[in-house]
């Protein structure tokens, strides 16, 4: 773990890999919004992209009380929808695809993906049926049966369903209202690609040998002596 830890550091050194990026795209052709800004260290609660998430707590058909911030530390879909919603019926193939797809995986922030399904149900029977009819597998489900008076519904400010809003690990409203191909794409977006010993060490490698290409035509003294550091803190890193 400690060689890793090194030769990722020295990769960093090397490149000064920093990502930058301060605009929020949004499609106007789906209605969809990703973050893209860097996350405030103290964000306000609020339903928009890069505020802290409200927090939600309703019972699942057992009675059991379930809380969104129960969830902390995972990627987690917060979806408004109802056993009576035809178009949210047509969405829930393309929800079961995405959880099915990434509740294993390791995420920017967030450990996991999982689904908080919010029904607008009145009739519990029909909300229970349609659970199971669409293979809606996670437990997270709650509703208090209220229609169109949601609690969960006005405090998200949704006036229309299907609705919904991804929050990373620490409750950061990231994406919303994702539909088809955009909830699975955008996920992907999140997902941290963890590389093979063997990956971490090609690239070094590849490092190593464009530095000494770089020698062959360095201007002074000056800047040999820069690259000839960064060539031995790289194969001392390999050698560890």
């Amino acid at each position: 773990m400690k060689k890793i830890q090194s030769i990722l550091l020295a990769g960093l050194v090397l490149f000064g890999i920093y990502s930058f990026v301060n605009n929020k795209s949004t499609s106007s052709d789906n209605e969809f919004e990703v973050l893209t800004l860097t996350p405030e260290e103290n964000p306000v609660v609020g339903t928009s992209i890069g505020n802290k998430a409200p927090e939600l707590k309703f019972k699942s058909p057992s009675g059991k009380e379930i809380a969104l911030s129960d969830l902390k530390g995972q990627m987690v879909l917060i979806d408004f929808w109802a056993s009576w919603c035809s178009p949210c019926r047509r969405e829930n193939p393309t929800v079961v695809k995405a959880y099915n797809t990434f509740k294993s995986e390791n995420f920017k922030s967030g450990k996991g993906f999982t689904v908080y399904g919010v029904s607008l149900d009145s009739n519990k029977d029909a909300w229970v049926k349609a659970i199971k009819t669409d293979g809606l597998v996670w437990e997270n489900h709650v509703s208090d049966l209220k229609h169109w008076q949601s609690a969960g519904a006005k405090t998200y400010k949704v006036r229309g369903i299907p609705s919904n809003f991804l929050i990373d690990g620490n409750g950061i409203i990231v994406a919303k209202n994702l539909r088809g191909n955009d909830l699975i794409k955008t996920l992907g977006k999140f997902v941290v690609k963890i590389r093979t010993d063997e990956e971490i060490f090609t690239n070094i490698n590849e490092c190593i040998l464009e530095l000494e290409e770089k020698l062959k035509t360095a201007k002074d003294s000056k800047e040999t002596k820069a690259l000839k550091k960064k060539v031995a803190k790289l194969k001392k890193t390999l050698n560890k």
